[in-house]
């Protein structure tokens, strides 16, 4: 079985990119497992009353729209699918996940940038592509 792990933000568009990418691995859809994993980055804010931390609402089942929607892609072409919600910093917790789950690859797709921006990829992708122990597939967006 090929475990891939795709982090989805909520971003509809990138989060589609990425599952097509999975879906189009030379690979028979029955030999891929996907761990979709959304992961929350901490925040924090606060005012003369006090801080209030994202940690302190944090819910592991409140998925976004584009988790659901990558789910439903997978399914569609008959790739297993499992998924997770975090809370950390998401380059740290993206790795962690793989290292957990023993993923073979890293699936993301990068944001969209302007021509000379396009050089480098999100600081999240970077991050990841640079600190991997596997293979890191990054799609770029327009």
């Amino acid at each position: 079985m090929y475990r891939v792990l795709l982090p989805v933000d909520e971003n509809e568009e990138r989060a589609e990119q990425a599952a097509q990418n999975v879906i189009n691995l030379p690979r028979d859809a029955d030999d891929i497992e996907v761990v979709v994993l959304n992961v929350e980055a901490p925040y924090s804010v606060g005012d003369g009353g006090g801080r209030v931390s994202s940690e302190e609402f944090f819910d592991e089942t409140d998925y976004p729209k584009s988790v659901e929607m990558v789910l439903d892609m997978l399914e569609d072409a008959d790739i297993a699918t499992k998924k997770r919600r975090v809370h950390g910093t998401p380059s740290e917790e993206i790795l962690a996940v793989a290292d957990e789950v023993d993923a073979d690859a890293i699936a993301m797709s990068g944001r969209k940038r302007s021509p000379s921006g396009k050089v480098l990829f999100g600081s999240v992708t970077q991050s990841v592509l640079l600190d991997a122990n596997r293979p890191v597939l990054v799609s770029a967006m327009g």
